[in-house]
């Protein structure tokens, strides 16, 4: 279901590459876009999430269903009236919260960028609320080991996004704010599709009055998670809003390499920290040392076997990836070149972003939400003065290298920390297989740098010549790769 959904994710990008380009209109609604999207990292899936199952994950194993359903209804209520105290507040004060986040488009001669991202706020914003509702109803979905629903619903924001880039756009004054009301509509489907799934199970959220010692647990929880469990959502909102003092076309470009990391990114890693915070923490709530310990192993072997290759593809594959997905009509080879280079330093960290995703779950799990904001807070200080150094050397390409950089010093702490304190350590047969994975990445990249084409071949060629050539060497380097690893005695079977 993720995998559908980040499918859907290239084609909404390639609309908005190919009908809008990489330029200071398409730069405002990344902005607009990005605010909601960051604070629903934290408010949804981040650490509202991370905080929340774990606490419905023990009462579930300790109490009734009354209970359950009791937890339920006063989390819920108390969620809603926060989210909606602010969304009103933003929609209210938009200028200035674009000028906190975006002050370059305030110093700019000309206000149109800067206008145009307030107004556009003001549409995207409340799909924070919507959204975070979304996740809360999908968090008690994957308590409840319903995992397909929450993954497939992005799906729905994304066919939103591309009808609207496509067609509304048609007739609309200004065509991009059309992407700006497909993000308000996809907020809005997302959530009623998660309501009969919910009503299933019997777990639909009610509106209650009074407090419940729950909400104290997750208010305790949630306040420093919010700096640890997101700090990779952070360090990428420092980079746009640094990114916005550079030249036009710089947010656009550090969105476009963003999206093809996310893939994998999320395919491996917030697919397996989904999955396994939810067992893991149904495995400290029974304190089942021995499966908390092998569920974390089995996560890292996964995590190392797809994201290594991964990293690899993303870096020497890059330029012909950004050629071959976006490069048409109003997004041009310069854009993609310059997407390309900020992929390649994006590409390289992917294993840290992966780890983290993996590592932080084995606290949270714990109800330890301490730990991953004092690591957290130190990879966010070293992605800011990473940021300021690299990006006068190397402009948005070196935001892109800082953030790879803070990511790996983030991954480092937390396994650190994991380790001194007798939670887990790297299994020898982990340590062994890092080595194979390593030698079986190795020879897929020969393969890769010997055999794809030139970059002007991708340049000259069609749409249909760039897809095949790209995923026929894309296809035949995994096959390399997992050939490589059968002969190194990986089974993958026998994981």
């Amino acid at each position: 279901m993720t995998f559908l959904s980040r499918l859907l994710g290239l084609v909404r990008d390639y609309v908005i590459a190919r009908y809008f380009g990489a330029n200071g209109l398409t730069d405002a609604f990344l902005v607009a876009f990005r605010i909601p999207n960051f604070l629903r990292r934290l408010f949804g899936e981040g650490a509202f999430s991370q905080a929340f199952v774990p606490i419905l994950s023990e009462v579930k194993a300790n109490n009734n269903d009354v209970e359950v359903q009791n937890v339920i209804n006063h989390i819920g209520t108390k969620f809603l009236i926060v989210l909606v105290s602010i969304t009103v507040i933003t929609v209210i004060i938009a200028p200035l919260v674009i000028f906190m986040f975006a002050w370059g488009f305030y110093f700019e001669s000309d206000p149109t960028k800067f206008n145009l991202a307030s107004d556009m706020l003001r549409i995207t914003f409340p799909y924070l609320m919507l959204i975070s509702l979304t996740a809360f109803s999908g968090a008690i979905l994957n308590t409840y080991d319903k995992f397909a629903i929450p993954a497939f619903t992005p799906v729905l924001l994304n066919i939103s996004m591309i009808l609207s880039g496509i067609y509304l756009s048609q007739y609309l004054a200004t065509p991009i704010i059309a992407l700006a009301w497909g993000v308000l509509i996809g907020g809005i489907i997302q959530l009623l599709f998660q309501i009969p799934f919910l009503l299933k199970i019997n777990k639909f959220p009610r509106l209650v009055r009074g407090n419940h010692v729950a909400v104290k647990t997750l208010k305790k929880r949630m306040l420093p998670a919010l700096f640890g469990v997101s700090v990779s959502q952070i360090n990428l909102l420092v980079d746009t809003m640094i990114a916005t003092l550079l030249v036009s076309g710089s947010v656009s470009w550090l969105y476009y390499s963003d999206r093809l990391l996310e893939l994998p990114l999320a395919l491996i890693g917030i697919a397996l920290a989904t999955v396994s915070l939810a067992k893991l923490s149904k495995h400290f709530a029974n304190q089942d040392a021995q499966k908390f310990t092998r569920t974390l192993n089995y996560a890292l072997k996964i995590g190392l076997l797809l994201g290594l290759p991964s990293s690899v593809g993303l870096v020497f594959l890059a330029e012909p990836l950004m050629i071959s997905l976006f490069q048409y009509d109003a997004f041009d080879a310069f854009a993609a070149r310059q997407s390309a280079l900020s992929l390649m330093a994006y590409g390289s960290g992917l294993m840290a972003f992966i780890l983290i995703k993996i590592l932080a779950p084995a606290f949270l799990a714990r109800g330890d939400t301490k730990t991953p904001v004092k690591v957290g807070v130190i990879a966010m200080l070293s992605n800011v003065f990473l940021n300021v150094i690299f990006a006068y050397y190397f402009a948005h390409v070196g935001l892109a290298i800082a953030t790879s950089v803070s990511a790996l010093i983030n991954a480092i702490l937390l396994y650190y920390y994991l380790n001194k304190r007798g939670i887990f350590k790297f299994s020898a047969d982990l340590v062994q297989m890092l080595f194979k994975v390593l030698l079986a990445s190795f020879i897929m990249a020969i393969f890769i740098l010997n055999f794809s084409n030139e970059v002007n071949f991708y340049l000259s060629s069609n749409v249909w010549q760039r897809i095949f050539s790209i995923t026929t060497l894309i296809g035949i380097a995994v096959l390399i790769y997992f050939v490589s690893l059968r002969l190194l005695n990986i089974r993958i079977k026998q994981l």
